[in-house]
């Protein structure tokens, strides 16, 4: 891999003769980084509807069981919730930071009870450096390993888990939802969290707007399987959007950094589909594309790919892009091998 060490251009500019400078060139003559505010219009129309459409089912429903239905119609809506957030988050919606960061706040702590603000700035530091055993917060080893390297210095939940994880992981994507709403809430005591009032305030407001209704509508044991089965399936379905772009791919450690272009492309996936798998991922099928061009509207990014996949095949860049079933495979794999250490026999 090549280990020659480049910084990302400022936004609006590229360098002069650089592989990533010559692609961003073929990007902007296409006017793919144009933005289109009509079609994030009716995206968050339809949205905004589904979740209407899904509350108001709710009240109707009633004191039934049938209401899991709607539990798990809102988990879907949730999670488009998100990968609307994201998209205004990386700055494709709005031009202006302000406004990007009211709307995201609204539909992340408000909507659905993420952290903005957090989840931001962890996603921002992904995005820097993805896959990163030391720089990206992803393959932090919070709970599961995601190298060798990780799985022998692992204590604790790592460890315990680690061995097994490639059987664990979709099990434990199921709480996904619930891991999102505590780091939301732990970051209020960080000092460097910008706008911690209104964070705050936004998550409680979403807390007791979402309980209260389901405990004003419901009686207790239904109330909690709502919540529960709610919350599980939107954890499931926001940990298969992500678990699909990174890994299983490469992992650099240490001084290795390659250039712009190769750090994110050789770091990431795409997954086949058409215009149905584009929805259901929200675009981060095209995770190679997105990386490299954050902030390009996600309808762009299938009509980038093929410029993209050009240009890495004329550098010799390797681009890798496989379904979805298959990219669960290569993730599972990976982390099974990560956990190997744990599974050998200790010795003294």
């Amino acid at each position: 891999m090549d280990s020659h060490q480049t910084t990302r251009p400022p936004p609006g500019r590229t360098e002069s003769g650089s592989d990533f400078a010559r692609l961003s060139k073929k990007i902007q003559a296409a006017g793919l980084m144009a933005r289109r505010p009509g079609y994030y219009a009716v995206r968050s129309a339809l949205v905004i509807g589904l979740y209407g459409v899904g509350w108001t089912a709710f009240v109707l429903i009633g004191d039934s069981w049938w209401t899991l239905a709607a539990a798990g119609f809102l988990a879907a809506v949730f999670g488009q919730v998100a990968l609307l957030a994201h998209d205004v988050a990386h700055r494709q919606v709005f031009r202006l930071r302000r406004a990007s960061e009211v709307s995201g706040r609204i539909a992340g702590n408000l909507g659905i009870g993420m952290g903005y603000g957090w989840w931001q700035d962890k996603h921002t530091r992904h995005h820097a450096n993805p896959n990163h055993e030391d720089l990206d917060p992803d393959l932090d080893p919070d709970v599961l390993v995601f190298t060798q390297d990780q799985a022998r210095a692992a204590r604790g939940l790592p460890r315990l888990l680690g061995r097994s994880q490639a059987y664990l992981f979709f099990p434990l994507l199921l709480l996904e939802g619930f891991n999102l709403h505590v780091s939301g809430v732990r970051s209020l005591a960080d000092g460097a969290l910008k706008n911690r009032a209104w964070e705050g305030l936004l998550l409680l407001a979403h807390c007791a707007a979402y309980l209260g209704a389901l405990f004003l509508v419901l009686p207790p044991g239904k109330a909690v399987a709502f919540l529960f089965l709610n919350q599980c399936l939107f954890g499931i379905y926001l940990g298969s959007i992500f678990a699909p772009n990174h890994k299983g791919m490469p992992v650099l450690r240490g001084a290795d950094r390659p250039d712009f272009l190769r750090r994110q492309v050789l770091t990431s996936r795409d997954v086949n589909g058409g215009r149905l798998t584009d929805i259901v991922l929200g675009g981060l099928n095209y995770q190679i594309e997105h990386h490299l061009f954050p902030s390009m509207p996600s309808p762009h990014l299938r009509r980038a790919q093929v410029i993209v996949r050009r240009h890495c095949q004329e550098l010799g860049i390797s681009y890798l892009q496989t379904s979805l079933v298959e990219s669960y495979r290569q993730t599972l794999t990976s982390l099974h091998e990560a956990g190997a250490p744990l599974r050998e026999p200790r010795t003294t």
